[in-house]
């Protein structure tokens, strides 16, 4: 009886002295097993903290310079078509209006002068690149060219309204109170303020951040 265990032992796993009711061949499958489960857990933690260190891509900011006087019918007409299309993808867009702050009308004239072009409003860019005005993006649009340059924009409900500044993207300089002017009481004077453009403005921190 033993000589019949011993060599069944030796025929299964190789192992000789061995019990009848012990299975070495069983035994090694599980730790060569439990070996590879144990490199597993190790191998996705890896592929983890490689992700994690990969610089993740920006949502690209779509800026459209406008203006929201009426004094030129035509203009206005225009930047108010152009702010519809783009509310109608979803997009979160940060809109300049030039006769709001004067040194966005100047950002835009260099803009231009750059690449030849006249001053125009509106003007849209995406990713930092000049799309064009009312009618460049009247024809992307009917194309479907503009919803592919679109892709990547950050998203925003078209309903949102900034409870801080009611959508006009502006409020009064907290520092002067809109008056342009601060007391400089080492000085014992009066003099600009250097936080707020020429109409006593700055940009709403809560949605123009």
């Amino acid at each position: 009886m033993e000589d019949g265990c011993g060599v069944a032992a030796a025929g299964a796993g190789g192992v000789s002295g061995g019990s009848c009711g012990k299975k070495p061949f069983q035994f090694a499958r599980s730790l060569t097993y439990s070996h590879h489960q144990g490199h597993r857990p190790a191998a996705r933690w890896r592929r983890h903290h490689q992700l994690a260190d990969e610089p993740r891509a920006r949502p690209q900011a779509v800026v459209l310079y406008t203006t929201s006087l009426r004094g030129v019918r035509r203009t206005f007409a225009d930047c108010s078509a152009v702010r519809a299309i783009l509310r109608g993808f979803r997009v979160a867009v940060d809109e300049r209006d030039v006769s709001m702050d004067a040194a966005f009308r100047r950002e835009l004239q260099a803009l231009l002068a750059v690449r030849g072009r006249a001053f125009a409003l509106p003007q849209l860019l995406i990713g930092g690149r000049l799309v064009g005005g009312a009618d460049e993006v009247r024809q992307l649009n009917e194309t479907g060219q503009l919803r592919r340059l679109l892709e990547g924009a950050a998203g925003q409900d078209p309903a949102f309204v900034c409870d801080a500044c009611g959508g006009v993207r502006f409020v009064p300089c907290p520092g002067c109170g809109g008056s342009r002017k601060v007391f400089v009481e080492e000085e014992d004077r009066v003099v600009r303020c250097g936080d707020c453009n020429e109409n006593g403005l700055v940009r709403c921190a809560n949605c123009c951040s």
